[in-house]
C-alpha cells in the first residue's frame, strides 16, 4: 500500500488531524487521541490499535506483530510483509478510528461533529 493512500484513508474520515511526532512519525488523530502512526519516510508500515479480543489473532498473522511501545495498549503494527490487500489494511484504520471515537467525551463527539 502506499503512504498516500494510508494518508488519503485517514484524512477522509470526520474529525482528523495529521501532525508530526518524534521527529519521524505521521500521527493521525482524532481529539487529542492518536489512532493510526505510520513513518514519513521509509516502509509504509503502521500502527493501529485493535480490538482487544482480536489482538491475538491478529498478531498471528504474517506481517502483523505487536507495535513497539504501544503493545500493551493492544496496538498492532501492519508490515509491508503483510500480504492483505489495501482494502483490508484499511479496515483495520478505520476499524481503530471507531475504537478511538467510541472512547472520546460526548463534549468532545459533539465539537467535532461525530454526534
Amino acid at each position: 500500500m502506499h503512504r498516500d493512500t494510508l494518508r488519503n484513508a485517514c484524512l477522509a474520515l470526520k474529525g482528523v488531524q495529521e501532525e508530526i511526532k518524534w521527529e519521524h512519525d505521521l500521527v493521525y488523530t482524532i481529539g487529542t487521541k492518536m489512532f493510526c502512526v505510520t513513518a514519513m519516510e521509509g516502509a509504509v508500515d503502521f500502527s493501529v490499535k485493535a480490538p482487544d479480543d482480536q489482538f491475538d489473532e491478529l498478531c498471528n498473522e504474517p506481517g502483523i506483530v505487536p507495535a513497539p511501545y504501544l503493545a500493551r495498549a493492544r496496538w498492532v503494527l501492519v508490515t509491508e510483509k503483510c500480504s492483505w490487500k489495501a482494502s483490508r489494511k484499511l479496515e483495520l484504520v478505520r476499524g481503530s478510528y471507531a475504537l478511538v471515537c467510541a472512547k472520546l467525551t460526548k463534549k468532545l463527539k459533539t465539537e467535532l461533529g461525530l454526534i
